[in-house]
C-alpha cells in the first residue's frame, strides 16, 4: 500500500501516492543544494520581494487551500482559512524584518574591527506534523529561507496533498526553482534523509518519540536541529480570576483545531474555592460547541484526524474514568461515519491518570483541583512537558511573579496561548529545545560567524603628539 490521504469526516480515501523513488529524492536534494548556492548570494531585498509575492499567493488561494486542509485532516473551514492567513502574515513579517534581524553586530575588541555576521547553513530538512498542515511549515520556512537557506519538506503522510500544494505555492510565486521541495516518503526514510550529506540542518515538530529519534539521528550526523515536541499545557485559574472570561477562553484554548494542538490548554488546574463555579461555566460553554461537517461554516468541532488517534484519546478518557475521574461533558466517540469524538470534560482528575500524565490530542479536557496557588504551581510543573501555559488572576504583579516559576517556554496571563511571528516559540523539558519565530527563530539556522580584522590595537600605547 502506498501513502494514503484519507478524509477523516467521511473515511474515504482521497488519493494514494507511491513513495518517491531514490532517484526522485536525489533530484530534490540536488536541486535544493544547487539552489542554495545561488540563493545565499541574493540580497535581502530580493528575498523579501519573493516572500511578499508568496504572501499574496497564499491570500489569493486561501479558500481553496483551506478546503484542502479540511478534507485531509478535518479542522473547521473557518480555522483553516485563519491558518492560511497566518502563514501570509508570517511571510510578510520576515520579509520586513529579516535584514535587521541578521545585520552584522559590531563588537569593540582589540582589533581594528570585529563583528559577528550571520550566514545561512544550507538545506534544512523539515519534518512536519499534520495538525496545522500549512502553519507548521511556514513557521519554519519563512525565517529559514529569508536567512538564505533552502528547504526540503517531509510532511506527515496523511496531509500529502497539502505538502505538494505548498511546493506549488513557492513555484507560483516566482521564487527560485529548488528553494522549497517536498518529498513524499514514509517515516522509515527519515534517518537516511538526516544522514544525507546534502542536508545541513533539521527541524522537527512532532511527538516526544519522534523527537528522540530525530535528535539521535541528527546527533550521530553532527547536524544542528530544533525540536518542537508535545505539550500538556496547564491552564491555572486562581481564586481571584474572572471566571466568566476564563471559562469562555478555556473552551477555545482546549477545543480549537478539534483539540489537536501542541499548545492547547489540556490540564485545567483550578483553586478549590472557585472550582465548582469554573467547572459549571466551562461545561456549559463547551456544551454549546457545534459538532459536524467541518466544511460547514457553522461547525466548530470536526473529526479527529485519524481513527487510531481517536482510539488513543478514548483509551486515555476511559482509563481515567475507571480510575475515578468524573464526566462533566461527553466522554465517548460519536456514532456514525467519521472519526468524531464528543467534546469531553473530566473533573476530579489526579496526577496518576492518563488525562493528567500523558499528552491528550483531541477534544477532551481534564480539570484538576488545587488547594491554593502554591499547589497549583506544583501540579502545573508536575509534567514531563513544558511548552506553554496560562495563568488567570486579577493581580498582575502576583501573576508576573508566579509566571517566572512555571516551567514552560511561554506563559500567557489572562489570555490564550498562541504562536505569533513577533514572539519566540518553543519549549523546555520533553517539549523540545530551540526556538521558532521572532529574531530567535531566524538565528537558529545560521552560522554565527566571528570576524576579526587586524592589526591589533595596543590599548597601552600612548599617542605621540605631533609637533
Amino acid at each position: 500500500m502506498g501513502i494514503q490521504s484519507i478524509n477523516p469526516t467521511t473515511e474515504e480515501v482521497l488519493q494514494t501516492f507511491e513513495p518517491y523513488s531514490r532517484e526522485q529524492i536525489d533530484e530534490a536534494l540536488d536541486q535544493a543544494r544547487r539552489t542554495f548556492l545561488q540563493w545565499r548570494t541574493t540580497s535581502f531585498a530580493e528575498r523579501a520581494a519573493g516572500f511578499q509575492r508568496l504572501a499574496r499567493t497564499l491570500r489569493a488561494r486561501k479558500t481553496e487551500l483551506a478546503r484542502l486542509a479540511v478534507q485531509e485532516m478535518g479542522k473547521s473551514l473557518i480555522e483553516a482559512e485563519a491558518e492560511v492567513e497566518k502563514c501570509a502574515w508570517n511571510c510578510e513579517y520576515y520579509a520586513e524584518n529579516a535584514e535587521s534581524f541578521l545585520a552584522d553586530e559590531r563588537i569593540a575588541t582589540n582589533a581594528t574591527e570585529s563583528y559577528v555576521s550571520f550566514q545561512p547553513l544550507g538545506v534544512v530538512l523539515a519534518l512536519m506534523p499534520w495538525n496545522f498542515p500549512y502553519w507548521q511549515v511556514f513557521r519554519f520556512a519563512a525565517p529559514a529561507l529569508m536567512a538564505g537557506n533552502t528547504a526540503v519538506l517531509k510532511h506527515a503522510s496523511n496531509v500529502s496533498l497539502c505538502a505538494l500544494e505548498i511546493e506549488r505555492l513557492f513555484r507560483e510565486s516566482d521564487l527560485p526553482v529548488g528553494i522549497f521541495r517536498t518529498v513524499l516518503v514514509p517515516g522509515s526514510e527519515t534517518a537516511s534523509l538526516i544522514a544525507d550529506r546534502r542536508i545541513a540542518a533539521v527541524t522537527l515538530t512532532g511527538s516526544e518519540g519522534a523527537g528522540v529519534a530525530v535528535a539521535s539521528a541528527s546527533g550521530a550526523a553532527l547536524k544542528k536541529h530544533v525540536l518542537e515536541l508535545g505539550g500538556s499545557d496547564a491552564f491555572i485559574v486562581l481564586e481571584d480570576a474572572d471566571l466568566d472570561q476564563a471559562a469562555q477562553v478555556a473552551v477555545t484554548a482546549r477545543f480549537q483545531n478539534n483539540g489537536q494542538s501542541c499548545i492547547a490548554a489540556k490540564r485545567f488546574i483550578v483553586v478549590e474555592s472557585v472550582a465548582a463555579d469554573f467547572e459549571r461555566k466551562f461545561a456549559e460553554a463547551a456544551s454549546k460547541l457545534r459538532v459536524g461537517d467541518p466544511l460547514d461554516r457553522e461547525t466548530q468541532i470536526g473529526p479527529v484526524a485519524r481513527g487510531d488517534l481517536r482510539d488513543e484519546l478514548d483509551r486515555q478518557v476511559q482509563t481515567s474514568i475507571k480510575m475515578g475521574a468524573r464526566v462533566l461533558l461527553g466522554g465517548k466517540p460519536r456514532a456514525g461515519k467519521g472519526y468524531f469524538y464528543e467534546p469531553t470534560i473530566l473533573t476530579d482528575v489526579t496526577p496518576d491518570m492518563p488525562m493528567f500524565r500523558e499528552e491528550t490530542f483531541g477534544p477532551a479536557a481534564a480539570v484538576i483541583r488545587a488547594r491554593d496557588a502554591e499547589h497549583a504551581l506544583e501540579l502545573a510543573n508536575d509534567s514531563q512537558f513544558g511548552l506553554g501555559g496560562n495563568l488567570w488572576t486579577r493581580d498582575i504583579v502576583r501573576g508576573r511573579a508566579l509566571a517566572r516559576r512555571i516551567e514552560s517556554g511561554a506563559v500567557f496571563i489572562n489570555g490564550m496561548t498562541a504562536s505569533d511571528p513577533r514572539l519566540p516559540f518553543g519549549g523546555v523539558k520533553h517539549s523540545g529545545y530551540g526556538r521558532e519565530l521572532s529574531v530567535f527563530g531566524i538565528r537558529e539556522f545560521v552560522n554565527i560567524q566571528t570576524v576579526w580584522i587586524g592589526p591589533k590595537i595596543d590599548p597601552a600605547a600612548t599617542p605621540v603628539a605631533s609637533e
